[in-house]
């Protein structure tokens, strides 16, 4: 981990907002586009920045890759993630996100369960 490459990642509005979400559960690029209301390619560009400096981990469940927090550099890092926290919960738009996120949820949405429809429709 380069400390300058960590600070860089957090320098950017939609980053934020994706490790905001990201504190709760998991999500794919598709929900985190739907969630944060950005293009997949936006989503994309800034997940490669917080995977790359080892903020985030994936995982790959058939054609989906889920992300998440790396709970290793949580670990390593707890004063600056508990700063990052505070701050997080002091934010209108980060928590506008948070909503959104809750609604997407409650609704049942999220990539496996839209394509699954799809081919449920597709299908009869």
């Amino acid at each position: 981990m380069i400390l300058s490459e960590v600070f860089k990642a957090l320098g950017d509005d939609n980053r934020i907002r994706i490790l905001n979400i990201l504190r709760y559960e998991e999500f794919c690029v598709c929900d985190i586009e739907e969630i944060l209301g950005v293009t997949q390619s936006n989503a994309s560009r800034h997940l490669n920045k917080l995977k790359n400096t080892g903020l985030i981990i994936f995982r790959k469940k058939s054609q989906w890759v889920y992300y998440r927090l790396n709970e290793k550099f949580i670990n390593d890092n707890l004063l600056l993630i508990n700063y990052l926290e505070e701050k997080f919960n002091k934010s209108k738009q980060l928590a506008k996100d948070i909503n959104n996120m809750r609604e997407y949820k409650n609704k049942g949405l999220g990539c496996e369960k839209l394509t699954q429809k799809i081919t449920n429709i597709k299908s009869k």
